[in-house]
């Protein structure tokens, strides 16, 4: 892997639960309950799980979109949860985000070009007509027209809208992308036509991605390296061919054996995992996957061990980690 450009060590975001009339907290919501990751410089990295596991609450708690619980988070050396409003605002022209709905992100109040001008004029990198020139160029780099930033962001289809977006992402010509979902809520042709469009910005500009997804057919075909989450947590973490080619986590082998195979003679078995994922307010003690766990069943002896001691992520290979006492 490439020097890294972003570490995530021990990060935890919990949201407390309050009741009764005083709104008293009884509880936590353990939504990231300790991620560590690395992503780096030009690497795609795809953090893919089920709903809910926390895979968009990390990446928003990384850029402090909302305040991480607790945990480090370094961008280029600095220590980004430690810094004060004024130095983030600065430190945030390096790192941006795309949202997963391109139909409630942007601003319907503005036009195209009020938008991604926006962001020029706040981090001081052009105005007047630098500016409008500066927005041309952009909306030329992801495919619109330069007299699109006229117009409204109610004139556009789901996928031009994602593409100014991304415009507005790079506008403040950033080294690091978090791309939350970035094509979920589009048609299938429209996602291929946004993967590839990242891509070629990716090769182009340099750009480093945190790829949040739940599907495994798009992680596949962008990243460099996967890491797995599972209510809050990493379980298991390497190249995308090891990733795909040999899951060792009892978790990642489910996620892939429900991956759609258009070719009948390549079709394999499919792990039906048994029950609900778990609330992360009430998450099981050790590890969190172990009563739905197929390995663990197996054995009496693994199921105690995996009720009472949360695995720590080890390295079965080189470059590949999981977080099981059984795999």
């Amino acid at each position: 892997m490439s020097a890294a450009l972003l570490e995530v060590r021990d990060l935890r975001k919990h949201f407390p639960v309050r009741r009764g009339l005083f709104s008293r907290v009884v509880g936590q919501v353990r939504a990231v309950d300790g991620v560590s990751l690395d992503v780096g410089a030009g690497e795609t990295l795809g953090l893919v799980g089920e709903s809910g596991c926390g895979k968009t609450t990390a990446g928003r708690a990384i850029l402090r979109l909302i305040e991480p619980t607790s945990g480090s988070v370094r961008f280029e050396g600095t220590e980004l949860t430690t810094l004060a409003p004024r130095e983030m605002r600065a430190l945030r022209r390096r790192i941006q985000i795309v949202f997963q709905d391109p139909y409630s992100s942007l601003n319907p109040r503005l036009t195209v070009g009020s938008m991604i001008g926006e962001a020029l004029a706040i981090h001081r990198i052009a105005r007047g007509a630098a500016a409008r020139a500066r927005v041309a160029e952009l909306l030329l780099s992801v495919g619109l027209a330069p007299d699109h930033a006229g117009r409204y962001a109610h004139e556009f289809s789901g996928g031009q809208r994602q593409r100014i977006g991304i415009a507005r992402a790079l506008a403040v010509e950033p080294r690091l992308i978090v791309l939350d979902e970035p094509v979920s809520a589009l048609d299938v042709s429209i996602q291929a036509q946004i993967v590839n469009l990242l891509q070629e910005l990716q090769q182009r500009l340099g750009l480093a991605y945190l790829f949040v997804a739940h599907d495994l057919a798009v992680v596949e075909h962008i990243s460099d390296r996967v890491a797995v989450m599972y209510l809050g947590r990493i379980v298991e973490t390497a190249g995308r061919d090891a990733i795909y080619a040999g899951p060792l986590h009892p978790y990642t082998q489910s996620l892939l054996s429900a991956v759609p195979v258009a070719d009948p003679a390549r079709r394999k078995p499919r792990i039906v995992l048994p029950g609900e994922a778990p609330s992360p307010a009430h998450p099981p003690g050790g590890c969190h996957f172990h009563p739905r766990c197929f390995l663990a069943q197996r054995s009496g002896v693994a199921m105690a061990r995996c009720r009472t001691e949360a695995p720590q992520l080890r390295e079965a290979a080189p470059g590949h980690q999981v977080a099981c006492h059984l795999a």
